[in-house]
């Protein structure tokens, strides 16, 4: 697996700072023709981007998790292992493919992971829970999932997501960081970030936790996403994005919103990465584009060549 074997090696430097972009597959029912011709455009798009790989994202429906109507109709997307390979061979980089594991039991997570490492030899998989607050009660837990995906021989980088504005003394996230790190995780993606205070003080807190318990850190990779619509604002905070009303309007006042998207992400950067703790773990960016509205998708190609030289503006001091 030497895509795979690439991608260990960049996820533990900890001297690189790692620049991804994120997408979705296309919709189940889209032919392979269509898929090819998605799966090309895009790598034509990244073909002069300085990248370390691409995140396929696992699609959920996700309306049991709030009660707010979903502002975008869902459909079901294709797998996202395929889309990864596709992607993989197009563009050279290596490909992260997410997977929900809830619908899982450990049995049948197993014979998926095994077909996974033999028939599609992603880069990495990044594993994700269910998005209800109530997940089934026979629901596969995400830390065993990893455990299963560690011991097998192969398995790829395995990540997990972090969300920033979920830490708090009832709900410690910097722990949730260390348990999952346990359990088999090698990095982690965040959340699409809009305020960088939650972030400071999850970066902040997951140091003094590693520094306590003699624990390396694990990377992390900060998302982020332009905005240029209300409609894409309205779905953000859908998605369980914290974005202050006042960001929203200014975004959406200005005549040029998708420029101003990207300087309020590149200052949100520039200010989490300005901190102490910042210069002691091994970060990252990912960008995407939550609408596939044209425009949208090349506000996120300029977003990520914005914020790699954020990132690498930071990096090299």
């Amino acid at each position: 697996m030497g895509t795979s074997t690439s991608f260990r090696e960049r996820l533990c430097d900890p001297q690189r700072f790692l620049v991804l972009y994120g997408t979705t597959p296309p919709r189940a029912d889209a032919p392979p023709e269509r898929s090819a011709e998605l799966a090309g455009r895009l790598a034509g798009h990244l073909a002069d981007q300085v990248l370390d790989g691409v995140v396929v994202y696992d699609v959920q429906d996700e309306s049991g998790r709030t009660t707010e109507p979903r502002p975008f109709p869902f459909f079901p997307a294709g797998d996202p292992r395929a889309y990864a390979c596709q992607l993989q061979a197009l563009t050279g980089l290596p490909a992260i493919s997410y997977k929900c594991v809830t619908p899982f039991d450990e049995s049948g997570w197993l014979a998926w992971l095994d077909e996974t490492v033999k028939g599609y030899r992603v880069a990495g998989l990044s594993l994700v829970g269910a998005a209800t607050p109530t997940p089934p009660p026979d629901a596969l837990a995400v830390d065993r999932a990893l455990q299963l995906a560690r011991e097998l021989p192969g398995a790829p980088p395995l990540g997990g997501v972090v969300i920033a504005e979920r830490h708090s003394p009832a709900y410690d996230e910097s722990q949730r960081l260390l348990h999952k790190a346990a359990a088999g995780c090698d990095y982690f993606i965040s959340q699409i970030v809009y305020q960088s205070e939650p972030t400071i003080r999850l970066l902040n807190d997951y140091l003094a936790a590693c520094a306590r318990e003699g624990a390396a850190p694990k990377r992390i990779v900060l998302t982020f996403a332009p905005c240029g619509r209300p409609k894409t604002a309205e779905f953000l905070r859908w998605l369980g994005v914290a974005i202050a009303p006042e960001t929203e309007r200014a975004i959406l006042a200005d005549p040029a919103p998708f420029r101003r998207s990207i300087q309020i992400c590149c200052d949100h950067l520039r200010a989490i990465l300005e901190q102490d703790a910042a210069h002691h773990l091994p970060l990252g960016i990912n960008v995407e584009s939550v609408s596939s509205h044209p425009d949208e998708v090349a506000a996120s190609l300029e977003l990520l060549g914005a914020l790699r030289e954020v990132g690498y503006a930071s990096h090299l001091r």
